[in-house]
């Protein structure tokens, strides 16, 4: 089982530089995805789900119809980790990946 290394808030901060509207909300990275249809939102939760598969690393998330949302906490840590960080990037590049 691999140690993640809790981040502090002075990295967090410079690594929401890094993603792209990304926030902090209770705790853990926040970010709100809006999709044309319910389709296309289930198909970036499945593309999400493989990755999230390969890393280990599964996020928390929600769906109502076009709109999912995603928080990212490292929960054998107790908090926000590069895992975090980087799964967040993958995310990001699946959405950018989509046509709308």
């Amino acid at each position: 089982m691999r140690s993640e290394l809790i981040l502090t808030d002075e990295q967090i901060n410079h690594h929401l530089k890094e993603i792209d509207n990304w926030t902090i909300k209770k705790g853990k990275l926040f970010k709100a995805f809006k999709f044309k249809d319910f389709a296309q939102a289930f198909e970036f939760m499945s593309l999400v789900a493989i990755i999230a598969e390969m890393m280990d690393h599964h996020p928390e998330w929600s769906n109502v119809y076009n709109k999912v949302e995603i928080n990212l906490v490292t929960h054998s840590e107790g908090g926000i980790t590069r895992l975090d960080i980087d799964l967040a990037k993958k995310v990001d590049s699946q959405y950018l990946a989509l046509e709308f």
